[in-house]
């Protein structure tokens, strides 16, 4: 039977083992088993150590197509919209045709001036042209706060609630702010009152025919809005 011999060698450290050196985890994970972190050495050819560049690594620990974390998923803010029509924001509706936003337009017009005649009507005669110009005018006022109005609330007068559209901030889609919903109606009555009416509204609506991709007029260029449909 053999013994042991104390004068043999002995362990480092006096005699206790060495922890400082610990046998590599299978995989070369850590204790909890979670995957190695990607170091520089992983990174591409050519990819700064440090920096806004630095490499970043992959979702998972792994590059099976993945992405790195400073990347945002391709498309994002871009491209179609969920209905398949292009829009400002991923999910936006389609935009609103021309026969459904013209038909709107002529709604809220005959409303406005009807009750500006309503109004006018008992103290002129409206069939001389000072009552005409009055009437107008006064339609023209009654407009401008009316679209304000209705449009800084949901995006909608009477008649796009009517024919099924709406006003919607091109950044994000939403409602329009208060600061555009009045810039968007001044900029459609207010040159109309200064001088040729008819034509001014054609000029602007033209505009909006020629436009690429999101149909905006000049209102709606002014005040960083689009129509788009309530119903898809």
């Amino acid at each position: 039977m053999s013994t042991h011999d104390p004068s043999g060698p002995q362990p480092e450290g006096g005699g206790k083992p060495s922890f400082d050196k610990q046998p590599p985890y299978p995989g070369g994970g850590t204790p909890e088993g979670e995957p190695p972190r990607p170091t520089p050495s992983d990174a591409p050819p050519g990819t700064p150590a440090e920096g806004p560049g630095a490499y970043q690594g992959t979702y998972g620990g792994s590059d099976h197509g993945q992405k790195p974390y400073d990347q945002p998923p391709s498309g994002y803010g871009t491209g179609p919209g969920m209905y398949g029509t292009p829009g400002p924001v991923p999910g936006m509706p389609p935009i609103g045709t021309w026969p459904r936003r013209i038909l709107a337009r002529l709604i809220d017009l005959i409303l406005v001036e009807a009750v500006g005649a309503v109004v006018v009507g008992p103290f002129v005669d409206l069939g001389t042209r000072n009552g005409s110009t009055s009437a107008f005018w006064l339609g023209c006022a009654v407009y401008l706060v009316y679209e304000g109005l209705m449009l800084s609330r949901d995006g909608q007068t009477l008649g796009k609630k009517a024919t099924k559209v709406r006003v919607a901030m091109l950044i994000d889609g939403n409602p329009p702010t208060q600061s555009a919903a009045w810039t968007r109606a001044a900029v459609f009555i207010l040159p109309a009152v200064l001088c040729c009416a008819a034509l001014w509204w054609l000029i602007d609506g033209m505009f909006g025919v020629f436009d690429k991709p999101f149909r905006q007029c000049i209102h709606d260029k002014a005040a960083k809005t689009v129509v788009v449909t309530t119903e898809v």
